[in-house]
């Protein structure tokens, strides 16, 4: 006999997750289990009595803070779960009232019906290594919020820096002997130093930790072959490898531009087709070091010793495209400032070429099996 099908929807948050259920066929009422705690044995038990007639369980929740150790657990236990996008759910406009029980209901419902839009959820260790560099971009955006209190401090009392290069030697040595009115000062300026020199040692620290374990990671290859192309030294290329995962699930370089919201929005109706900014809706992490690295765009195209030391050992097909790329990218980032696009959107462009680029490059790395999508 065919087993019954439980589509079971969990609304998780901290504390509490709220479980409801619609059995198999499209009559079906769905009916509310309740609330349980986040616990996972709690969860693990909620759902053996759901299940307790034989039927099959099909779990949705949606991604959020609470992470993916719960998704994770559940395939353990060989239970069918999937993490689905809140931003791609269907939301009935019309409904003004929002709780944790019709968030439950509406996930199971949805789930039965096969309306839900499900992220991919990377492995444990990918995992890792992405947090690493998130860390260490949440350590450079504090040194940068450092360095400019230190600034915003000298300056309200007068003080200005008349040298070519912030944060250089000169620089640092002009901070150290610069002598303040009052003690309270000279002892708020130390303080502001000290906050400087311990951020830069964290992000120091690291970025060692980094270089130390990225060699270690199962995707070091596809890491290696970003690393062909200038612009991408190993912190971009892990960050970018870290965010992507497997690009394979990607089967074409316009559905990766469109993952990192690097499209233009459209509000086309009848005859009218209107397109607007780039949608934003992807991951922001890969946006962001994409635009970052296509900075040397603007300056000719050459492999320098760094790159030239990078790209020994790779196949030439790799160093031919690495070349390619520079060429074009160079080209296209004159081409539109001289028709007069600003230079931020001009940027965006490169990226959005960039990303097509770095999808064709990734696909002669030597990826491992690739498992099962979430």
């Amino acid at each position: 006999m065919k087993k019954t099908q439980h589509y079971v929807g969990l609304d998780v948050h901290k504390d509490t997750i709220m479980i409801a259920v619609a059995d198999g066929g499209r009559e079906g009422e769905v009916r509310l289990y309740g609330q349980v705690s986040s616990d996972l044995h709690a969860v693990e038990r909620a759902l053996r009595k759901v299940g307790a007639d034989g039927g099959e369980l099909h779990v949705a929740y949606e991604a959020g803070p609470t992470g993916y150790v719960l998704y994770r657990r559940l395939r353990q236990l060989g239970i069918d779960c999937v993490v689905v996008a809140p931003s791609r759910t269907p939301v009935d406009k019309g409904n003004r009232r929002k709780t944790d029980r019709r968030d439950a209901q509406m996930l199971a419902r949805l789930h039965r019906a096969g309306e839900l839009t499900a992220v991919h959820v990377p492995e444990a260790v990918d995992e890792a290594i992405r947090d690493l560099t998130r860390a260490r971009a949440d350590a450079v955006r504090d040194l940068t919020r450092a360095r400019q209190r230190l600034k915003s401090f000298l300056l309200r009392h007068g003080y200005r820096y008349s040298g070519r290069a912030n944060w250089s030697e000169a620089h640092r040595r002009y901070l150290r002997e610069l002598e303040l009115p009052a003690p309270s000062l000279k002892a708020v300026l130390e303080e502001y130093l000290l906050a400087v020199t311990q951020c830069e040692e964290r992000v120091s620290r690291l970025e060692q930790l980094l270089g130390l374990q990225a060699p270690l990671w199962r995707l070091y290859p596809a890491v290696e072959a970003l690393m062909t192309i200038r612009g991408f030294q190993l912190v971009a290329a892990a960050v970018l490898v870290a965010e992507l995962g497997d690009v394979r699930r990607f089967a074409h370089p316009r559905e990766l531009m469109a993952f990192l919201g690097l499209v233009p929005k459209e509000e086309s109706t009848g005859e009218s087709r209107r397109l607007g900014s780039i949608t934003k809706a992807g991951n922001a992490h890969a946006r962001w070091i994409l635009i970052e690295t296509v900075q040397h765009a603007w300056l000719p195209p050459k492999v320098s010793a760094q790159l030239s030391k990078r790209q020994e050992g790779q196949p030439a097909a790799r160093r031919e495209l690495s070349w390619k790329i520079q060429v074009r990218l160079h080209k296209r980032a004159w081409h539109l400032s001289r028709r007069g696009v600003m230079k931020p959107k001009v940027t965006v462009a490169l990226a959005r070429e960039m990303a097509g680029f770095a999808w064709a490059m990734l696909q002669t790395a030597d990826w491992p099996a690739m498992t099962r999508a979430a």
